[in-house]
């Protein structure tokens, strides 16, 4: 029962103790006791409560329950740490006992081989067992003996032998009442998907066993574990650390197992090395290290050694002492059969090149590359990686080539396994060194267009394919529902001037995490096959007069390749770190003009402006011809405010996250009927001013209301259209005018399902970005927040959209260059263009902006020509001018 209902079993064994058991009977009690405590509690009362056990089953003269309680006792002291003591238990154990109950000491004694890393002896053991658990039909150790035997076969690699034995303990758990274990099997199938490569599986199927985990109160340290290796497959590091530093808390808190805490630790150092903070990492696995050696436990601590050695090459360090260390690793691991030694040895081959020692180099790369034609996808990356720096220490351009393009199609095939645009933008991060590299062998030997072309190889690749759609998930959509009502009334309490109830925000929380969760469950669809890059084709489509300007940082320096009149030309600017620095400087600018009052500030904006195009364009910004220009920057560079560098003030301007993006929107068609929707959210500085003069402009008018009444333009008083009229601001008028849509219609299901395939939209609403959490940026409606993943769900995007408010056009930039946030989410749904802001703009000054863009778009402008004759014509004064160099085109529309 202890594993099936664990709290019950509790009570009962207390129970059972207070009514002055015989000694066999105590034993048991305190037996389950020790477990429990040993597994969800504090192992040294479960010590205690163990030998009290073994005494008293020594005391009652039953060899059998001496065995069975000397395995438990053995499990216990091996997970506090005592490792030669617990094995000594076991011995005991063996010697004790016969048949069935030696068959569960061997079971149980597989599983602490397993925690030591003792691959082969768990094997042995396990292989011993199943057949007598068989013969006697005790169903639930059979399980578990079956469940163990599969979690080792994943250890050494072996999936398909795992997937075997895992599907014939669910069977069996299936027939039992045993909660916890059936919770465990889910867990390990978890475990399973993820070793072959199924990412959204695995994090469907951990969140399914922490749910089953929560039902029975049981504390999760293994599951946050395994959960923590696989947010870092999905490149969600920080969280990973995050989630392992709480677990090493919580643990410590109840004084748990010291095994756990030491493979804890572990993760945390992978995550911290990952996420880029290498002296955290350093910290975490040198005690990991120390730990794994204490309860001598070699295969950890060989893999805690791998974390440390990586940490220290992260850190600037690099020696032969190191080169000698990763190559001892490698072979250690190599000898476990551990999946990680090509990861050493491609980390021992990497600090002798750094180091000029070649022929070491060689050596330790050809071993890794040997994982490069088989195993999951990451493994196979490693090997690709391995291949590229050979080929690179050989002086062969073409070999690096080769490499990297085969190594990144192994990460395309699997990032299209993903279905959310979160994991697909994230998993890139895995793809940086291949890049990188293929970047500079085509500096070196391939000339501007193939840089070009391995620039867009690997930029912005989350807006190569449409994300897939969120599922019609009643439970996703209700705590959407939920979550926007929740948002609403937390924002309704601070307007008010109070303070928002704690309970409302930590509940938002939560259904933030549930609807986070249930997305990175999404499978992605079959692998890509669409049309690559073309050099020859991006120089087509623009003419002799467009000029695309795409922006690649090698080594730090950005590298400014122009594309127009039929060439490609390469120019060098300045520093990156510079660049980002500068533009910061910038936006703190455009910030304080954004309010009447700082006109002093305006020369020194403009001053910064100048820097940075020196910085961001160097040379290049004398080669731009006279027509329109199309930036194509990295992801850190996204908050620049382009229209505010000299060279482009005054130009047709528009901005693409990369140049296969800017294509797809020139190639993208309008919608037919050309239906413009125009949304007013609430609480806005200037209550939207610019949409009352809009619905003037594409004619809206009177047309009748459901229920009698009629529905009337924005901003028309009811008392226009006489007493008793019901209003609703919503729907297309006849003769062709636009949808409006504010107060209680401005609600998100009705904006989403007009936005839906419209040819135009403006959305005056507050924009709210999330940097933690990026795919909930939203625009403020009626009923609480449209988020991105509401946009997701779209068949397809409007056209064009118009996003007059702050915080618009932020980005989080993560993976190797892709962007996250309510711009780019767009994107790939079929929208074209989109104008929205980089900095935040004075709301009475962002009005007559609007209405001169959208003059020019009536009279056949594209969004970029209409924002730069817009510009234009703003009052010649600072707050207009900063409020017209925060906004920016993107796209092609």
């Amino acid at each position: 029962m202890v594993f099936a209902a664990p709290g019950e079993a509790l009570t009962r064994a207390e129970e059972l103790l207070g009514a002055d058991p015989s000694p066999l009977h105590a034993s048991v009690a305190h037996q389950v006791i020790g477990i429990w405590q040993r597994d969800f509690g504090d192992t040294r009362l479960a010590l205690a409560h163990l030998r009290r056990a073994r005494d008293l089953a020594a005391r009652a003269e039953s060899a059998e329950r001496e065995a069975d309680v000397l395995a438990t006792l053995g499990v216990a002291l091996v997970h506090a740490g005592r490792t030669r003591a617990g094995l000594e238990a076991f011995e005991r154990g063996v010697a004790r006992g016969s048949g069935h109950t030696r068959a569960r000491v061997l079971y149980r004694r597989a599983y602490v081989w397993w925690v030591l890393g003792r691959h082969g002896e768990a094997l042995e053991d396990v292989r011993r067992a199943i057949p007598v658990l068989r013969q006697v039909d005790d169903v639930i150790w059979t399980a578990r003996a079956l469940t163990l035997r599969a979690t080792v076969h994943l250890a050494l690699g072996s999936v398909e032998r795992a997937d075997a034995d895992f599907t014939a303990a669910e069977a069996l758990w299936d027939t039992t009442g045993q909660e916890h274990d059936k919770a465990d099997a889910v867990e390990s199938r978890g475990l399973a998907a993820f070793r072959s490569g199924d990412v959204p599986a695995a994090l469907r199927l951990l969140d399914e066993a922490a749910e089953r985990y929560a039902k029975l109160g049981t504390p999760t340290f293994m599951l946050t574990i395994r959960r923590c290796e696989v947010l870092m497959a999905a490149g969600l590091t920080t969280e990973a650390l995050a989630e392992a530093d709480a677990a090493v808390a919580a643990l410590d808190g109840i004084g748990g197992q010291s095994t756990r805490k030491a493979e804890l630790l572990l993760v945390a150092a992978r995550a911290a090395r990952l996420a880029g903070e290498p002296q955290t990492s350093l910290a975490r696995a040198a005690v990991a290290v120390r730990l794994f050696a204490g309860q001598r436990r070699t295969w950890y601590e060989t893999h805690a050694r791998l974390v440390l050695l990586e940490a220290r090459v992260a850190t600037g360090r690099g020696s032969g002492r190191l080169v000698a260390d990763a190559a001892a690793v490698a072979e250690r691991l190599a000898a476990f059969g551990a999946p990680a030694a090509p990861e050493a040895s491609l980390l021992a081959g990497r600090i002798a090149l750094d180091l000029g020692w070649t022929a070491d180099a060689e050596r330790h790369l050809a071993v890794a590359a040997r994982s490069r034609h088989g195993g999951p996808p990451l493994a196979r990356m490693t090997g690709w990686a391995a291949q590229a720096l050979r080929a690179r220490a050989a002086g062969s351009a073409r070999g690096v080539l080769e490499a990297c393009r085969r190594g990144l199609d192994v990460l395309d095939d699997h990032r299209m396994t993903l279905g959310a645009s979160e994991l697909r933008a994230r998993a890139t991060a895995q793809g940086a060194e291949l890049a990188a590299l293929a970047q500079r062998a085509s500096l070196v030997s391939g000339g501007p267009r193939r840089l070009l072309g391995w620039s867009e190889r690997w930029r912005a690749t989350v807006l190569s394919a449409p994300p897939t759609r969120p599922p019609a998930d009643p439970v996703l959509l209700t705590a959407m529902t939920a979550f926007r009502e929740l948002a609403a009334r937390a924002e309704e309490a601070r307007s008010d001037g109070g303070r928002p109830a704690p309970a409302l925000e930590r509940e938002q929380r939560r259904l933030e995490r549930e609807i986070r969760s249930r997305t990175l469950h999404m499978r992605g669809e079959a692998p890509d096959d669409g049309d690559r890059f073309d050099v020859r084709r991006l120089l087509r489509r623009l003419g002799d007069d467009v000029r695309l300007v795409e922006l690649a940082v090698l080594d730090g320096r950005v590298q400014v390749l122009l594309c127009g009149q039929g060439r490609v030309r390469r120019f060098e600017a300045g520093l990156l770190a510079d660049a980002e620095a500068e533009a910061e400087h910038v936006q703190a600018g455009l910030r304080r003009l954004a309010h009447p009052g700082a006109e002093a500030r305006l020369p020194l904006v403009e001053a910064a402006g100048a820097r940075l195009q020196h910085l961001l364009l160097g040379p290049a910004a004398a080669h731009l011809g006279s027509g329109p220009v199309v930036v194509v920057p990295p992801g850190r560079l996204h908050r620049v405010p382009w229209a505010l560098l000299p060279a482009l003030r005054e130009r047709v301007l528009s901005v693409s996250p990369s140049a296969s993006s800017w294509l797809r929107a020139r190639d993208t068609s309008p919608p037919p009927g050309g239906r413009q929707v125009l949304v007013r959210g609430p609480g806005l500085a200037t209550g939207g001013a610019e949409i009352t003069d809009l619905v003037q402009r594409y004619g809206a008018a009177r047309t009748p209301a459901a229920g009698g009444g009629y529905e009337a333009p924005l901003g028309v008083p009811a008392s226009a259209v006489g007493a008793g009229s019901a209003f609703v601001a919503a729907g297309p008028v006849p003769g062709g005018g636009p949808t409006v849509l504010e107060e209680d219609a401005a609600r998100v299901p009705r904006v989403l399902r007009e936005l839906d395939g419209a040819a135009l939209a403006h959305i005056a609403a507050h924009g709210t970005f999330r940097a933690d959490s990026p795919l909930f940026s939203s625009l403020r409606m009626a009923d609480g927040p449209l988020i991105v993943h509401d946009f997701e769900r779209l068949d397809r995007s409007p056209y064009r959209i118009i996003l007059p408010c702050c915080d618009t056009a932020r980005f989080a930039s993560v993976g190797a260059d892709e962007l996250l946030g309510l711009v780019t989410a767009l994107l790939p749904l079929g929208t074209a263009g989109v104008v929205a802001c980089t900095a935040p703009v004075n709301d009475a000054a962002a009005v007559p902006l609007m209405l001169a863009l959208h003059k020019g778009l009536d009279a056949g402008l594209s969004l970029a020509e209409a924002l730069r004759d817009a510009r234009a014509s703003l009052p010649d004064d600072a707050v207009h001018q900063a409020t017209g160099w925060a906004f920016t085109a993107f796209g092609a529309a």
